[in-house]
């Protein structure tokens, strides 16, 4: 099978996407705006071709695609990147391959769309509207009232995303919306918040995943002393989160949905009901693909790829531990400077600790408000889930990066 691949060294996690291509015996042919030698060698190793283009032209995107696909049969077009999704589908249009449409992928990119299409198949979405201008902003907030959630219409993670309480906040937050386009004002949902995540080939889902996020992205995004945590939940198909299962199978069904990764957010009231959130066909980010590894001891990159190629997975998974990401952020500006307390941490909980990944000492701090990952990351596992969660707040509160 011949795939091409739209942006193959960018992001980061892309080029094990790759990787997972050519190890299940696809040819990929790799499309990037990225000059060749700059493309990571863990993807270009795996590439059977790279073609140097740029993603603002989208009239020579197809132009060498189509061009490729005249020297060699082309079979697949792949995108895992939010902003190519489109292009991805454009291209399978062009080059009369199986896939997603262009019409099949705006609901996955348009948040307004997504949740019409879902409030059709009976779905329940926050209360929603769109909205263009600050007077659709504010007459939308008069019709949903307080709290209320404003995010870009095809935003991604958190980017962007503000709660507003009160008519005040409401004219603080309209005062820097205006680099984006259109915006998508929400009813606030008061719950936890958890995704679904899953591989489907035909339709089928082939594998799924429960993420909880610690706290609220939201929360997180709004208090910098927060250490966010992600934790991927060793049992999945316990009883308090079938509604959001139940619901993820029926956005799938509702979306159309039948190969690839997806990753979809949703919320448990303390009632009990399940609240859509949103979705998108493409894995989840901040290294999330990377914790449900280490939680099973899996290579989720090369199941995709079993998925996309052969239309299943044939290792089977054992659910080892529940695993939670620690996402760190540098106190104080600058570059920096040192580490405390981590040291001891590992001498202590070593042995639940899978991965430690920190901004070197002497690189500038990162934006925290832009970047989950922030200046570093501590992934612990563990068989029981209270367990996890203690270890991990450990290193949420004991281990400190100090920059100046």
């Amino acid at each position: 099978m011949n795939v091409l691949f739209l942006s193959p060294g960018f992001p980061t996690e892309m080029t094990d996407f790759v990787r997972g291509l050519a190890e299940v015996g696809a040819n990929v042919i790799g499309l990037g705006d990225q000059a060749e030698g700059n493309v990571p060698d863990k993807a270009r190793n795996a590439l059977a071709a790279y073609y140097q283009v740029s993603f603002g032209d989208p009239a020579a995107i197809i132009e060498t695609a189509l061009a490729i696909a005249s020297r060699i049969r082309v079979d697949r077009v792949e995108s895992l990147w939010e902003p190519l999704m489109i292009m991805a589908a454009r291209l399978r249009e062009e080059l009369g391959l199986p896939g997603m449409t262009v019409v099949e992928t705006v609901p996955f990119r348009d948040k307004e769309a997504m949740k019409q299409v879902l409030d059709e198949a009976g779905v329940r979405t926050p209360h929603h509207y769109r909205a263009r201008t600050s007077y659709e902003v504010r007459h939308a907030l008069e019709r949903i009232g307080f709290p209320a959630i404003v995010k870009p219409i095809a935003g991604a993670g958190s980017a962007d995303t503000y709660r507003i309480n009160d008519a005040s906040q409401a004219e603080a937050v309209i005062g820097v919306l205006g680099h984006i386009d259109e915006v998508s004002v929400e009813e606030f949902v008061d719950g936890e918040e958890f995704t679904f995540d899953t591989i489907c080939a035909g339709g089928r889902i082939l594998f799924h995943n429960m993420c909880w996020y610690r706290p609220r992205p939201l929360i997180g995004k709004q208090n910098e002393w927060i250490s966010q945590q992600t934790v991927v939940l060793r049992n999945p198909d316990v009883d308090h989160l079938a509604a959001g299962a139940q619901m993820g199978q029926r956005v799938l069904e509702a979306m159309s949905f039948r190969d690839g990764f997806t990753h979809m957010e949703w919320y448990l009231k303390p009632d009990g009901e399940a609240v859509f959130g949103e979705i998108g066909a493409r894995p989840p980010g901040g290294r999330t693909v990377d914790a449900m590894n280490f939680a099973s001891d899996i290579d989720l990159f090369r199941w995709w790829a079993e998925a996309i190629v052969n239309g299943r997975i044939k290792d089977r998974l054992e659910r080892k531990y529940n695993c939670s990401t620690v996402f760190k952020r540098a106190i104080g500006d600058g570059s920096i400077q040192g580490y405390s307390g981590l040291d001891r941490l590992l001498a202590e909980f070593g042995q639940y600790v899978a991965a430690v990944e920190l901004n070197p000492i002497g690189a500038p701090r990162r934006n925290w408000r832009q970047q989950l990952i922030g200046d570093g990351m501590v992934v612990i596992r563990h068989p029981d889930l209270q367990s996890c969660i203690d270890i991990a707040d450990r290193f949420g509160t004991d281990f400190q990066i100090y920059a100046g």
